[in-house]
C-alpha cells in the first residue's frame, strides 16, 4: 500500500509541475486577461472596478504587445540587413581591397599597402621591415591629407639594392607640428570567399585571415 501511494503522490507532483510549467509558457497577453477576466469575477459587488482603472489595464497590455511586435519587427529588419550585406560581401570575390594590417606582399619590384589618417599631417614617414623585422628601406612621404589613401615600394633597400620577393611589414610614425598623430596601418589583399556571421559577412583574406565586411577600407 505504501508503495501504490508513494507512486500516486509522484504522479500527482509530476502532473502539477507539468500544469506549472504549461501555464508559465502561456503568453502574456492571455495570462494578464486571465487575471483581468478572475479580477472582475471575484470584485466586490458594492465596489467593482471602475471603467478608468480597466481602460488602464488594457492599455498596459497593449503597450507590452506592440513592444513585443516591434521587437519581432526588428529582428526581421536586421535579418534582411544582415542577408543583404552577406550579398554586397559575395561581389567583392576576387577583389583587391584594403583592411587593417601591417603586411606588404613585395612582388617584380612591387609592393602596396595603405594608410588611414584621422586628419591631415605634416610629416608621415615609412619604414619597411624584412621577416626578421630589420629595417631594409624607410621613405618620407611628406605631408598628407586626412583619410585613406595607398604606398607604395619600388623594392628599391636604402643601400640601392633590390630587395627580395616577398613578405614585408611596416611601421609608420606621422606628426602635425610637434603632436605625433596614430595611424591606422592597411593591407592590401584579396577576397578569397564570403561567409554569412553572426552580425556581419565574415571575408576570407587568405593570408590575412579572416575579415569583417565593416573592416574594408578601400575596394580596387
Amino acid at each position: 500500500m505504501e508503495s501504490v501511494q508513494e507512486t500516486n503522490t509522484q504522479s500527482q507532483i509530476f502532473s502539477t509541475g507539468n500544469a506549472t510549467a504549461k501555464k508559465a509558457e502561456l503568453d502574456p497577453q492571455d495570462r494578464f486577461l486571465k487575471l483581468l477576466v478572475t479580477q472582475m469575477q471575484n470584485q466586490d459587488p458594492l465596489n467593482p472596478l471602475d471603467n478608468a482603472e480597466v481602460t488602464s489595464q488594457l492599455a498596459q497590455i497593449s503597450t507590452v504587445t506592440g513592444i513585443d511586435k516591434l521587437n519581432d519587427t526588428l529582428q526581421l529588419l536586421l535579418s534582411d540587413i544582415e542577408d543583404t550585406r552577406t550579398m554586397e560581401a559575395a561581389a567583392l570575390i576576387g577583389r583587391n581591397v584594403l583592411v587593417p594590417g601591417n603586411t606588404m606582399i613585395l612582388e617584380n619590384e612591387i609592393a602596396v599597402a595603405g594608410i588611414e589618417l584621422p586628419q591631415s599631417v605634416d610629416k608621415l614617414s615609412v619604414t619597411i621591415l624584412d621577416s626578421s623585422g630589420i629595417a631594409v628601406r624607410t621613405m618620407e612621404l611628406g605631408p598628407q591629407s586626412a583619410g585613406t589613401s595607398t604606398i607604395g615600394w619600388d623594392g628599391i633597400t636604402d643601400s640601392g639594392s633590390v630587395a627580395a620577393n616577398g613578405e614585408y611589414s611596416f611601421t609608420i610614425t606621422a606628426k602635425q607640428g610637434d603632436s605625433d598623430i596614430k595611424v591606422n596601418p592597411l593591407a592590401l589583399g584579396t577576397v578569397g570567399s564570403v561567409t554569412p556571421g553572426e552580425h556581419d559577412a565574415v571575408l576570407d583574406m587568405g593570408r590575412l585571415g579572416l575579415v569583417g565586411f565593416t573592416d574594408i577600407k578601400q575596394i580596387f
